[in-house]
């Protein structure tokens, strides 16, 4: 052999650890799938078990500084903890990382995990807000941007995005999601995994995401948190599982399991949903972690003896990583060892975490890019306030707006500022705010204080508490009214009323907050209610006394100058609802794309699905809102008119701006299987854009609706497109549309 060839040689032997080691993301999957396999082979059975472990430990205080416990940071060194939850900050995170890759026999990174859900510091509206805005790439702005300041602080985690459909606005939860529509779900669903995790998660600024809660928890009887969910395999593939399966296929590293049962099987030890469907079927090669303790609460549910028998059910399941059960520390490896469980299981949920870890490039950059000087660059910039304040107005929708009450005048001799939300710096940021700050939200007030004219007096006054029934506050905020020539009225709910465990039985206002609302509205002076909120509110009379409503639900730190902008009309509002606003409770649940039954409700006829006491109707349909302008949505055309399985129609339809005021419309398409093996909903969304129209214009806007678009369960549960007539229905929202007719020959399989 040559000396030229013995020094390549040796080059080549020298090369290939460094170049395994410095694999992208993106390089062949071999490289990391090899790396892996050369890790798990010098690892004990007690290390596997430590990466399949997530705690949220006490953080000390000492001289100034964050610090683990002394007990913790054992466990880091012996290789005992696979990732952390609620632990944040560049300087604390470095420090655990540092001591896990020089402390620990084998070096494996910690991945760091937080709820960042709708934004880190800068916080975005509560994501049922952020899908009135019904533009998905803006969402994915406002995702990439929470992973700028997220990952500076040291996350690598999100548990989000919340993907779960929510039917019944008593559930809590509903403020975390996308509303009660599949399709408006998955494209949200989509955006803020791509959002979180950017083009490549080995980059610093991507963080993994995880879809969450798997599956159908929005179900839950009653709208009680962590309930049983009790519906058909039909139901589930077709309303709770789309925006999963989107996720999925947009590449979401993790998913978290959910903690209800359905029929009868708690998600944590379901093997049909984390093996069959989401591995078998849907091709998924990332983690699955439970709910926090949700291995252990298979005890409650009544499925496991014993919490050893929990993490016996959990593990085979499909279910990787235990959060804060405990479960997996304390009996895997016995179980193990007993032969109740194959190692070979716990090898491939280990195999599917270091796979993360690995596509986050942590054993190259255990740090991920994170420091303090991130910190103070990306966090609260002014760059990303305006973005919040952006998607926050974008939000707000117009529900309603007689005599055109809005907007109002910026030199207005007097405006008064009134209501128990009015001055709120903390609410705003409505539930899951991750490490939001009261002291970063500009107040409704402060917002109108500042956007009002220099010669325009802004009267304060609270009036109410916002969960109380004492009226003592009401004359000074009645006298404040009757000195104005408008009012602005915000009412609501805390942001404790909303989010996980804020399940209500009532949809009213809090406390004595409509006799408040009324005593204000019989001063005669014109009232603007905002309402600030997790949930749609049951507000019948306030829709028929009080002359223009904004509902802002939540919308984060730029909360008053995001209201500030629609209510002068700096921003001409543009959002639509997400999910059906009831007249009562009794209504609920009450969604758009329900069924007819053989008996369709009609007020006409007594022995039909209706009610004796209430119209059918709701309060504010889906797709909802109005504008400062008026919109024409003409009648639509479609081509061709008939198509085969394999094939797509084009819907297009003429848009008009018929008012005075540049403005943006959400033109929707619905469609309905007319006659079908199985019964279908009434009609269903499969496309929306958003259209910018300047006064007198028009402009025809098209659609590609593919045939596999109108796929359905069979009798058989094969998603098939089946022939027949379709009604396509374009409008502004669910309830105002116009129709007309398609045939699809043939029929297609889709899966």
């Amino acid at each position: 052999m040559s000396r030229l060839l013995r020094i390549l040689l040796v080059f080549l032997i020298l090369a290939v650890p460094f170049v395994a080691r410095c694999q992208p993301t993106g390089s062949p999957a071999g490289g990391i799938e090899r790396r892996i396999d050369s890790l798990m082979a010098k690892m004990t059975l007690e290390e596997k078990i430590g990466q399949l472990t997530q705690y949220s430990p006490t953080v000390e205080q000492s001289g100034g500084k964050s610090a683990l416990s002394p007990a913790q940071l054992a466990l880091v060194r012996e290789g005992k903890v696979g990732s952390y939850l609620n632990v944040t900050g560049a300087t604390l995170t470095r420090e655990i990382q540092r001591t896990a890759i020089t402390e620990s026999r084998l070096k494996i990174p910690i991945m760091f995990g937080l709820d960042v859900i709708h934004g880190f510091r800068t916080v975005f509206p509560i994501p049922l807000g952020e899908a009135s805005t019904w533009e998905p790439d803006l969402i994915r702005k406002a995702a990439r941007t929470a992973a700028l300041e997220a990952t500076a602080a040291g996350i690598h985690w999100t548990f989000g995005p919340m993907v779960d459909i929510a039917r019944d606005p008593r559930w809590g939860r509903i403020a975390e999601g996308s509303g009660e529509d599949p399709y408006l779900g998955s494209l949200m669903a989509v955006a803020c995994v791509q959002g979180f995790q950017g083009d490549d998660l080995a980059l610093t600024t991507s963080m993994v995401a995880c879809p969450k809660h798997f599956a159908a928890y929005g179900g839950a009887e009653g709208g009680r948190d962590y309930n049983v969910v009790d519906i058909s395999e039909r139901t589930l593939r077709e309303i709770y599982l789309p925006p999963f399966e989107s996720a999925v296929r947009a590449g979401a590293g993790t998913i978290m399991c959910s903690f209800n049962e359905i029929a009868g099987t708690p998600s944590t030890a379901n093997r049909q949903l984390l093996t069959d469907i989401l591995r078998g079927e849907w091709g998924f090669d990332g983690f699955v972690v439970s709910d926090w303790g949700s291995i252990g609460e298979l005890q409650a549910h009544g499925v496991a003896s014993s919490l050893a028998e929990a993490a016996s059910l959990a593990i085979t399941a499909g279910t990787d990583m235990d959060m804060e059960s405990k479960a997996y520390p304390t009996h895997l490896a016995d179980l193990v060892k007993s032969g109740t469980v194959a190692e070979r299981t716990v090898d491939d949920a280990v195999r599917r975490v270091l796979r993360i870890k690995y596509r986050l490039g942590l054993f190259d950059d255990p740090y991920h890019g994170c420091s303090v000087e991130r910190e103070q660059t990306e966090i609260l910039s002014a760059a990303h306030r305006a973005l919040a304040r952006d998607v926050a107005r974008r939000s707000i929708v117009l529900l309603k707006n007689a005599s055109n009450t809005l907007p109002l005048r910026k030199d207005s001799r007097t405006i008064a500022v009134i209501g128990p939300l009015a001055e709120s710096r903390k609410d705003p940021l409505g539930p899951w705010d991750a490490m939001g700050r009261s002291e970063d939200v500009v107040s409704v007030l402060d917002g109108i204080r500042k956007s009002a004219g220099p010669r325009t007096t802004v009267l304060y006054a609270k009036g109410c508490e916002i969960d109380s029934t004492a009226t003592a506050g009401f004359s000074a905020a009645i006298d404040a009214a009757s000195r104005a020539d408008a009012v602005v009225l915000v009412v609501g709910e805390s942001s404790s009323m909303s989010g996980e465990a804020a399940s209500r039985s009532s949809l009213a206002l809090p406390g004595n907050q409509e006799d408040f609302v009324k005593a204000v509205a019989a001063t005669g002076k014109p009232v603007v209610v905002v309402l600030l909120n997790g949930r749609p509110l049951a507000i019948p009379w306030i829709a028929e006394h009080i002359p223009a409503i904004l509902e802002a639900w939540f919308p984060g730190v730029e909360t008053g100058n995001a209201v500030a902008d629609v209510i002068f009309g700096e921003y001409n509002p543009s959002g639509k609802l997400p999910v059906t606003f009831p007249r009562t409770v009794g209504q609920v649940p009450i969604y758009y794309n329900h069924k007819n039954t053989g008996r369709p409700g009609d007020a006409r006829e007594r022995f039909t699905s209706r009610y004796i006491d209430l119209p059918l109707t709701p309060l504010f349909p889906f797709g909802y809102g109005l504008s400062y302008t008026t919109f024409a949505c003409g009648k639509p055309v479609l081509t061709p008119s008939e198509i085969t399985g394999s094939d797509s129609v084009i819907v297009s339809v003429e848009l008009s701006n018929r008012g005075d005021r540049a403005g943006e419309e959400v033109v929707q398409v619905y469609v309905r299987d007319d006659v079908a093996s199985v019964t279908r909903p009434v009609k269903e969304l499969k496309a929306f854009q958003k259209v910018a129209l300047k006064p007198g214009e028009t402009k025809r806007v098209s659609f590609t609706i593919p045939a596999r678009a109108l796929a359905m369960e069979s009798r058989e549960m094969k998603r098939v497109v089946e022939p027949g007539s379709f009604t396509v229905f374009v409008g502004t929202n669910s309830d105002e549309t116009q129709s007309t007719t398609f045939t699809v020959v043939g029929g297609a399989a889709v899966r």
